[in-house]
């Protein structure tokens, strides 16, 4: 029989990016004569992530509208028909069996493309709220793969699939201990160490409320694992110039996020599908700030249905600057807190979500 190709589009952002790479992994595993074209957005992060995980990626001119400069969008309609131009030369080229879509600029000319000439599609959604391109996708596309209950407000029920969100196996599967990662990260193995995540780009506001408070966090005897995102990371940097090297790590961007999730006792979060999905299935002590702007509040809603199950701890956008801190202390010394939270979210891990989109994608093959 000869090898399935598939095309996976979409990105934009970690969000988007790691589900589509852990379904291409399992791609693999499930049939692993498969061939994997991504297909991303130029200047997108996916561009670099995606070669970087082992897989060929193409990129269309897409972008997305610019709602604060209305004049900005004048070369959006060129930039949507060349994409699709592209889109479609790519697909017929590569001659998928199936193509994927995982949501970001991207995967809407790619999913159209594809619609045109008769290619199967699949709609991974990862979110509570389902994205503009989604929903548009949602017509044709044979299956939609989604991790959250009540989906039907957006897309046709019989097409729904509750798999949750797949999780790169490197996570799901990983078994170093909290001592060797804290080494991985040039941290004391006997300290409570307390994991700072703000999505793959950082998160401002929790940066400038741990950036306020450094010092106390320290004297409390914590350290850190700091992922800043691109833009505070020099900020930080010379913030934490006088601190110790072996009582706090920051970084743009952690790669190695097994290591980092295995050196946590408490983790600080933003409320994205992919993090959720991943502290899920970690099983740790987290507090949520969900990124108020997003789409239809949807963080907030990914962050409710742990907070209502006493599976995470909430803090606000709008408060983070005075009560962040004063909860990560506060849950840093409460063992028996973690204990219950830790108990509580492994209930909402799905570590099977990867195989089962997979086998779908399989099964819709033409």
């Amino acid at each position: 029989m000869n090898a399935k190709r598939i095309i996976i589009s979409g990105g934009g952002t970690g969000g988007h990016i790691y589900p589509a790479v852990a379904i291409a992994n399992e791609l693999r595993v499930q049939s692993p004569e498969v061939e994997i074209l991504f297909v991303g957005a130029e200047g997108k992060m996916e561009m670099e992530k995606v070669p970087r995980e082992g897989f060929e990626i193409i990129g269309l001119p897409i972008a997305g509208i610019n709602r604060s400069n209305l004049l900005a969008n004048i070369n959006f309609p060129f930039k949507v028909i060349n994409s699709l131009r592209i889109a479609r030369k790519v697909i017929k080229d590569f001659a998928p069996d199936a193509v994927v879509g995982v949501g970001g600029y991207a995967s809407g000319p790619t999913l159209i493309a594809a619609g045109w000439m008769g290619i199967p599609t699949l709609i991974q959604e990862q979110n509570s709220y389902a994205g503009v391109t989604n929903k548009l996708l949602a017509k044709r596309a044979k299956k939609i793969c989604v991790a959250y209950l009540n989906m039907e407000k957006f897309f046709p029920s019989e097409k729904i699939l509750v798999t949750g969100n797949p999780v790169r196996k490197d996570i799901s599967e990983s078994k170093i201990s909290k001592s060797a990662a804290s080494e991985k990260f040039g941290l004391l193995p006997d300290k409570t160490t307390v994991l700072i995540i703000g999505g793959s780009q950082g998160a401002r506001s929790i940066n400038e409320a741990i950036l306020a408070n450094i010092h106390a966090i320290i004297a409390a005897d914590i350290q850190l694992v700091w992922q800043t995102g691109k833009g505070f990371l020099e900020k930080a940097k010379n913030a934490v110039a006088d601190i110790p090297a072996n009582r706090l790590h920051v970084a743009e961007f952690i790669y190695d996020m097994p290591a980092a999730y295995a050196a946590a006792d408490v983790v600080a979060s933003r409320a994205g599908a992919l993090s959720v999905s991943e502290l899920s299935l970690v099983g740790k002590p987290t507090i949520l700030v969900p990124f108020p702007h997003a789409a239809e509040d949807h963080q907030t809603q990914n962050a409710m249905s742990l907070v209502n199950a006493e599976a995470a701890r909430l803090v606000l956008d709008k408060s983070v600057s005075e009560e962040l801190v004063p909860a990560i202390l506060a849950l840093s010394l409460d063992v028996v807190t973690q204990q219950l939270l830790s108990r509580n979210i492994l209930m909402f891990g799905k570590p099977n979500a990867g195989k089962n989109i997979a086998l779908e994608v399989l099964k819709i093959c033409k």
